[in-house]
């Protein structure tokens, strides 16, 4: 063993070589020798090899992919357009615009310019999410998680807050909606059953340690059949007969003090700015929309910027200006700000909205294209690859199944077509492999054996990339 050890190349030298080979900076070729050089050093101690000797190609590629950047531009060809794992919706060129110009130097994030006072972030983006969505007031924090517990902390800490057991989520990455109600510091009270829970329900639960009624968006499921489930409108006037009741009663004891009004939270999750109308001409389900739920008359409402409404990742509560300044107020808000960054191209995504420019924001582009648009671009792609030659490649136009993805409308099926990729000699798995190793990397999705690239969520502008990539693959 010994022995073979003596034959591990020093760190200096093999790092001498791969600069002499590759045009690498000192300290990656470095890094690199001394990983591959404790790599094969722990092999040979635990007998997995008896050959120490390092291929120079392997320390080179270890080297370049410690240049390479961790966050990468890729090419979505899953054919789900709010995609989490790629970053949900792109943004606008309006936002990406808006970004770039705040980014390159100071703003005026918390100065107000017309006093030259200090001034809140906060304020940037009220007047434009009230016109938009018809709430007294709004408030914008990083993401719709935190806008979820600022909410429940600013509303109900240390009280009860009553939810159906069909509402009771857990979405991707572990978010469980009653470890986000003990976070919150909120005790929970679950009422109804999985597929059914009506207003009764929540009424026969409600007792003096009652702060709040919660509805929650189930996102990325959905109950189907034998159901029912109370509307925010139900709710809000269940609230609002309940608060008379005890106003009525505490006035008859002769209780000091008004009585506690009991509100009610919606955490609409993908939080839709579509109207109805403009959902069913895209082809989606048709779900409640925020300026709907808003007028419903509950104290919150939460929404994600970077799914459907096609923005950055934040968070947005919507509501009455008493439960808003509660959250503003309250210590985690400053925890869960927004940056400029964020404000800037939310700003710019909004805009979109109310100038009425929405093919400008990509997503609803994706989801508002036609099936025979989309057929177009896929065409488009097999002309590109049949002009470059395509060698033993088969490419095959066929018809396929969109969905909207990020929690939003999980029973919507888009109708799209992709380009089938197979090989006499390759796998699908293989081909997939190579699609992700290029430098601009395309992700498609492997299905019965074969390999998809679904054009609906690939972006007009990635057409040519995409078809050189096949071409990669011949």
């Amino acid at each position: 063993m010994q022995a073979l050890l003596a034959r591990l190349p020093a760190v200096h030298l093999l790092a001498d070589q791969v600069i002499a080979a590759a045009a690498v900076p000192r300290w990656a070729a470095l890094q690199a020798a001394r990983s591959e050089i404790a790599a094969r050093r722990a092999a040979v101690l635990a007998g997995e090899t008896t050959e120490p000797d390092i291929e120079v190609a392997e320390v080179i590629r270890a080297a370049r992919a410690l240049l390479t950047p961790p966050l990468r531009p890729v090419i979505n060809a899953t054919g789900v357009v709010l995609h989490t794992n790629l970053g949900r919706a792109p943004l606008a060129a309006a936002a990406r615009r808006a970004v770039d110009e705040i980014a390159a130097g100071y703003s005026n994030l918390e100065y107000d310019l017309a006093t030259g006072a200090r001034g809140s972030r906060h304020d940037h983006l009220r007047a434009l999410l009230r016109q938009l969505t018809g709430a007294e007031d709004a408030l914008v924090v990083n993401n719709n998680a935190a806008a979820t517990v600022l909410g429940l902390a600013a509303l109900a800490a240390g009280k009860s807050v009553i939810v159906s057991r069909g509402e009771l989520v857990e979405i991707g990455g572990s978010f469980r909606l009653p470890e986000i109600l003990a976070l919150s510091g909120c005790k929970m009270v679950e009422v109804g059953t999985t597929n059914k829970t009506r207003a009764e329900d929540y009424a026969r639960a409600i007792t003096a340690d009652t702060a709040l009624l919660l509805k929650v968006h189930r996102s990325n499921f959905a109950i189907i059949g034998f159901t029912a489930e109370a509307t925010a409108e139900e709710l809000v006037q269940l609230a609002r007969a309940q608060h008379l009741a005890s106003a009525a009663q505490a006035a008859a004891l002769a209780a000091p003090g008004p009585a506690a009004a009991l509100g009610v939270m919606v955490d609409l999750g993908s939080g839709a700015l579509l109207s109805a109308e403009q959902q069913r001409a895209a082809g989606l389900p048709v779900e409640p929309t925020v300026a709907e739920t808003v007028a419903s008359g509950a104290d919150l409402v939460t929404i994600s910027g970077d799914k459907l409404l096609g923005g950055p990742q934040a968070g947005i509560l919507l509501g009455t200006s008493a439960a808003i300044a509660r959250a503003r107020k309250h210590p985690l808000m400053r925890v869960v700000r927004p940056d400029k960054l964020t404000l800037a191209a939310l700003a710019a995504t909004l805009t979109c909205y109310r100038d009425a420019r929405l093919d400008e924001i990509p997503a609803l582009s994706m989801l508002r294209r036609s099936a025979a648009e989309v057929r177009a671009a896929a065409e488009a792609v097999l002309t590109a690859c049949v002009a470059v030659g395509g060698g033993e490649l088969t490419l095959e136009l066929l018809p396929s199944q969109a969905t909207v993805g990020g929690g939003a409308m999980p029973t919507a099926q888009l109708p799209s077509f992709a380009v089938v990729v197979r090989h006499p000699h390759k796998s699908a798995e293989t081909l997939e492999a190579a699609l992700r190793s290029q430098p601009r990397p395309i992700i498609g999705r492997l299905e019965a054996g074969r390999l998809w690239l679904d054009l609906r969520t690939v972006l007009p502008d990635e057409l040519p990339a995409l078809a050189q990539g096949l071409a990669k693959l011949a």
